[in-house]
C-alpha cells in the first residue's frame, strides 16, 4: 500500500484546489437529494438534473411524489436509464417514508437502506452530502481512481470503500469522496486520462506504468 505521507499529500493537494467540493446534483431538500441519487445510478448528474428540474416543481416531498403516481413520474424521468424500475422504487420509497419515518429521510445507513432502490452507495451519498457524515460512496470514478493511484486496492466497491476509510486521514475524510469523484470525472478519466494536467501525477504509479 502507498505510504501514508503520499496519501496525505494527495488529499492536501485536492483540498488546496477545491476546499469545499459539492455534489453536482441539484436539489433543494434532503428528499430531493435522495431521489436524485436514486436516479443517478448508471446515469450522469447532468441527465438527472435535466429530468428533475420540472419534476421537483410539482413533487418535492414524499406525499407529493406519491400523489403524482408511478406512470406520470415515468414521463418526467423517461430520459434516464432504467427509468421504469427507478419510478417504481421512488414511489415505494415515498410511501415507506410516509408510513414509517413521518415523511422524514432518515439519517442512518440501516434505515436508508430499508428504502426501495437505496443501497450502500446511495445511503453513503445522502449521509455525506446532507448529514455531513464522513462516509465513502464508491462509484465508478472513485473505484477507478482509487485502484489506479493505489489509494485502496480492491475488486469490489465494498473492498475499495473499506480500504479508503482505513487509509485516508480523518482530516480529509468528509470531502474525500467528492474529490475522488471530481478527479475521476474531469482528470483521471476512464478512456482519456489527463495525466499531463493531473496535479498529483507524481504520486500515481498507474501513470508511470502506462507511459
Amino acid at each position: 500500500m502507498r505510504m501514508n505521507k503520499h496519501i496525505q499529500t494527495i488529499f492536501h493537494t485536492f483540498q488546496q484546489q477545491n476546499p469545499e467540493p459539492k455534489t453536482e446534483l441539484i436539489y433543494h431538500n434532503v428528499f430531493e437529494l435522495l431521489i436524485s441519487v436514486i436516479l443517478s445510478a448508471q446515469a450522469t448528474d447532468i441527465s438527472v438534473n435535466k429530468a428533475t428540474k420540472a419534476l421537483y416543481k410539482i413533487a418535492s416531498t414524499p406525499k407529493q411524489m406519491l400523489s403524482l403516481g408511478e406512470e406520470p413520474l415515468k414521463k418526467h424521468i423517461s430520459s434516464i436509464g432504467l427509468y421504469h424500475s427507478k419510478a417504481k422504487y421512488i414511489i415505494q420509497t415515498s410511501q415507506r417514508l410516509i408510513e414509517h419515518f413521518s415523511s422524514q429521510v432518515p439519517s442512518n445507513s440501516t434505515d436508508l437502506q430499508s428504502l426501495a432502490g437505496v443501497g450502500q452507495k446511495t445511503a453513503n451519498v445522502v449521509l455525506n452530502v446532507f448529514f455531513n457524515q464522513p462516509t465513502m460512496a464508491v462509484d465508478t470514478h472513485v473505484f477507478r481512481v482509487s485502484n489506479r493511484m493505489n489509494l485502496a486496492q480492491g475488486t469490489t466497491p465494498q473492498a475499495v470503500e473499506k480500504g479508503l476509510l482505513k487509509n485516508i486521514p480523518d482530516t480529509y475524510l468528509l470531502h474525500a469522496h467528492h474529490w475522488l469523484i471530481l478527479h475521476g470525472r474531469y482528470v483521471c478519466k476512464a478512456r482519456d486520462p489527463q495525466c499531463l494536467n493531473c496535479p498529483v501525477s507524481q504520486y500515481c504509479d498507474w501513470k508511470k506504468i502506462s507511459q
